[in-house]
């Protein structure tokens, strides 16, 4: 019995020693600093959001259409259920969601870059807004972080008016992924959605719209700004049958956050960009950044370049029932002028050239 026990003893004794030199050999290794436990909350903040723009709706209707075949099959019933009954809500102002908008993560996901909001002019909230967003870039980080987010103060810098950034109105018949976008305050680019906030929620809405849309998205490359505007005339319509005023903003530094792989007109590739552009609104393009936890090698992850979003002056835009073209072509022809103002005014304050030029097509 004394032999088991003085066995027990010296067991525990070992383990004990075991443990202490565990802790003290842990105690002793460099700790993580602050500085780059920041940098990798940052950088989760930004791939989270990447993997969910890209891939929450396809992956959710995946899932779905799989749980029909198993014993969950309730689960994808009732979801479509809840969908058919829900179909018209992001026409109908859509379901934001406070909390969401104030995540905390959207924070680190501001400081990745970092984006900054600029504020010319006042906005008042007797009035309703259509922000025209520029350029479109290949994720609209600047335009979602503004306007979806609350990390850059837009609620501060212009009390009393609530932002709601349109995008294809497809991504909100994908399972998750709409609940996801309305609870952000996103709603569909229509007439009917963007009507509803002009004309059925009251004032200090401000719509914006990447105008340029998927077309833009294929001119996008470093040192090139490139707007698909000319021929978009449709916001300037609504703006003037609902006498919303015109707002240009422009954010600088979006087309430097990834290298897009840029086709040669006439190829295969060119092609498919085309059909896909012209059956569903979006165009498919390929592109990269960095990598998660190296710079040189390539990944997901956009690049650390600063965002300004610079929002300017309003113009005044009467109420007109059926505006005739030569009043749109007025306005949108007033609406460019005023927005290459802004970026001459502004490029050389946020990392661009003096010689660098605006090209409209």
């Amino acid at each position: 019995m004394k032999t088991i026990i003085a066995a027990c003893s010296q067991n525990l004794s070992g383990s004990r020693a075991s443990v202490q030199t565990a802790l003290h050999t842990l105690l002793r290794a460099p700790w993580p600093s602050q500085r780059n436990l920041r940098s990798w909350m940052q950088r989760l903040a930004v791939l989270q959001w990447v993997l969910s723009f890209l891939l929450l709706g396809i992956v959710s209707l995946l899932v779905l259409i799989y749980l029909v075949f198993t014993s969950f099959w309730a689960i994808s019933v009732l979801y479509l259920a809840w969908i058919i009954f829900d179909w018209d809500t992001p026409e109908r102002g859509g379901r934001r969601l406070a909390c969401l908008r104030g995540w905390p993560i959207w924070n680190h996901f501001r400081d990745y870059f970092p984006v900054k909001l600029v504020k010319t002019h006042e906005l008042s909230p007797s009035h309703n807004y259509i922000i025209g967003s520029h350029p479109h870039g290949i994720l609209c980080v600047g335009a979602f972080c503004n306007f979806v987010t609350g990390s850059t103060g837009f609620g501060q810098k212009f009390p009393g008016i609530r932002p709601s950034l349109t995008t294809l109105a497809g991504n909100f018949r994908l399972p998750l992924f709409r609940e996801y976008l309305m609870s952000g305050g996103l709603c569909p680019v229509t007439r009917s959605a963007m009507g509803y906030l002009l004309a059925k929620n009251g004032t200090g809405n401000a719509v914006a719209i990447v105008i340029g849309g998927a077309a833009e998205s294929l001119s996008c490359r470093p040192g090139v700004t490139t707007l698909i505007l000319k021929n978009r005339k449709g916001f300037v319509r609504m703006a003037l049958e609902h006498g919303a005023y015109l707002v240009p903003s422009f954010t600088f530094g979006e087309n430097d956050l990834y290298h897009q792989v840029v086709f040669k007109e006439g190829s295969w590739m060119r092609s498919i960009q085309s059909c896909f552009q012209k059956l569903i609104g979006f165009a498919p393009c390929v592109f990269y950044g960095r990598a998660l936890t190296s710079v040189q090698s390539r990944g997901l992850l956009p690049y650390e370049k600063p965002i300004t979003t610079v929002v300017g002056e309003p113009m005044v835009v009467p109420k007109v029932r059926n505006p005739s073209s030569e009043m749109v072509d007025m306005y949108h022809q007033m609406y460019i002028s005023s927005l290459i103002k802004l970026f001459h005014e502004n490029k050389t304050k946020y990392g661009m050239l003096e010689t660098d030029e605006l090209h409209i097509l």
